[in-house]
């Protein structure tokens, strides 16, 4: 199978991908360490190339800081666009595949239906847009690589949703939380599995796909659940996006069809709420 590269391996999911690499046996993972790993060092990443001769690469770095990234677009661009085509280029050179995440915020979420990899992508944040961006820079480069847009990433490890939730249910009495934002939550250690899958079986099925976990929610109803799973005794409150401002403009709907990667990848996705209970029952 040859090496697989894992850029990012210090973050939320470089951590899920080792943990399942090492509970499937997945040989020839290689989870650089960030001083030696830096996307945006052209140099540097010849060198890996060279040493490693990679078969893949994940790409898990990425700036993610939403809110931040409207007023430091030019690193979050660096990092979301331009070190994606520094990976890309030597992707190509090599004959290496390319596995990149992306995310539902190249979508403009106003619709009703769930999002197809085809539909317009309109991003109404600078975050998504420098990851839109990060997207349109490989195919001019390579044809070898995959494209996973994933939405409302959690897992056991770093920093996440459900482990502020369980946070915040331990200090406080009360919470107000969104209800008007519908969304799908993506156990990172499912999203990992997926990647692995990939590489395992040796898709040649190249291109862009979406992975959340199944069903549809809202950030409240996933709040709500978090703590009635985890037998979390707190006050939830809806609220509305517009009583809770942020610098970046989040999408109102950003469900995903995953119809494409279940029939081309032959990968299958648990409910949420599944993948959520198995997600707290580890926490324990």
């Amino acid at each position: 199978m040859g090496n697989v590269l894992v850029f990012g391996a210090s973050g939320q999911l470089g951590q899920c991908l080792a943990y399942v690499a090492e509970a499937r046996n997945t040989p020839g993972l290689v989870f650089l360490a960030e001083a030696q790993a830096n996307i945006l060092d052209p140099a540097g990443l010849a060198a890996l190339f060279a040493d490693y001769r990679p078969a893949y690469v994940i790409n898990c770095a990425a700036y993610t800081a939403v809110d931040k990234a409207e007023d430091e677009v030019e690193i979050a661009r660096k990092i979301n666009r331009d070190g994606v085509e520094n990976l890309a280029r030597l992707c190509s050179e090599h004959g290496t595949v390319l596995i990149q995440i992306s995310t539902d915020f190249v979508f403009a979420g106003t619709g009703n239906q769930p999002l197809l990899e085809t539909d317009e992508t309109v991003p109404i944040s600078l975050y998504g847009l420098t990851k839109l961006e990060g997207e349109q820079v490989i195919a001019p480069l390579t044809n070898r690589y995959f494209i996973l847009r994933t939405s409302w990433l959690y897992s056991e490890f770093a920093g996440n949703f459900v482990k502020t939730m369980l946070k915040l249910g331990r200090e406080r009495d009360e919470l107000r939380v969104i209800w008007d934002q519908a969304g799908t939550p993506t156990y990172g250690v499912d999203l990992a599995g997926c990647i692995l899958h990939l590489i395992e079986t040796q898709s040649q099925e190249f291109g862009l796909y979406h992975y959340s976990n199944e069903g549809l929610t809202s950030w409240y109803d996933f709040a709500t659940a978090i703590f009635e799973l985890s037998g979390t005794v707190v006050k939830t409150v809806p609220i509305r996006t517009a009583e809770y401002p942020t610098k970046a403009t989040r999408p109102l709907y950003s469900v995903m069809d995953k119809t494409k990667a279940k029939t081309q990848l032959g990968v299958a996705i648990p409910h949420w709420r599944e993948s959520l209970q198995t997600c707290l029952g580890r926490l324990k």
